[in-house]
């Protein structure tokens, strides 16, 4: 296996997938030279290492590439097994499970605060509003079955689903920063209201999530760019 010296991470400070990956690497205490990407103008390496999508994150480890968070994660799990905490739980159920709801938040809440950002009109941003309101509701019930009555999704502390949920909190403020979206609300999902304050809070949050304020000056760059008439506050 090749070292730590041998591990570079091409990402973009304010993607959430990134900063997914990154408090995995920071979980399993794995060291690796992050090279930070223009989108805009890809580099010749992101467009070597991840020819299909051109995304990021892309993981390089001793010169070979892995693409796609989800997968990075459960890679980094995976190879760095005797370093750090482990990411997935230990049941096969329990990690079909945590699967499943990484799979759905990327699926669903994603686009769905991604569109109130780009949306035309008034009316599309709340369509678009209430489906994040929707899938926030689903994992307040998905949480109250993970946790077990426990702080996090995993349990007693981070795991899979605390980093696929956790890695979008920056964004979900800068969307409230710029256009009034409320979307913990302690009376209609108090649980995932108390388990957002106890993740940002964790030592992991603090040293790899960016500001929102971060995510909202990329925001209006990308509204400027694309000629977007949405309106922010």
């Amino acid at each position: 296996m090749a070292g730590e010296g041998d591990i570079k991470l091409l990402g973009m400070v304010v993607s959430p997938f990134v900063v997914r990956v990154r408090m995995a690497l920071h979980m399993k205490g794995v060291s690796y030279e992050y090279v930070e990407q223009d989108l805009f103008n890809k580099s010749e390496l992101l467009l070597r290492s991840n020819p299909v999508n051109k995304k990021v994150p892309v993981l390089i480890h001793g010169g070979k590439p892995i693409c796609e968070s989800l997968v990075i994660v459960q890679y980094a799990d995976e190879v760095w097994s005797g370093k750090g905490a482990s990411i997935f739980p230990a049941d096969p159920h329990e990690r079909a499970v945590a699967r499943f709801w990484a799979a759905y938040v990327d699926d669903k809440l994603f686009p769905a605060y991604i569109g109130i950002m780009k949306a035309a009109t008034e009316e599309a941003r709340a369509e678009k509003a209430k489906e994040a309101l929707v899938v926030l509701a689903n994992l307040e019930e998905a949480f109250a079955q993970c946790s077990k009555g426990k702080p996090f999704f995993a349990g007693d502390s981070v795991g899979y689903l605390d980093l696929a949920v956790g890695c979008n909190l920056f964004w979900l403020e800068a969307i409230r920063k710029m256009f009034g979206v409320t979307f913990f609300d302690v009376g209609k999902t108090p649980l995932l209201a108390a388990w957002a304050e106890r993740f940002a809070g964790t030592e992991m949050a603090r040293e790899v999530v960016p500001d929102a304020d971060t995510a909202v000056v990329f925001a209006k760059k990308l509204q400027a760019r694309f000629g977007s008439n949405t309106s922010a506050k």
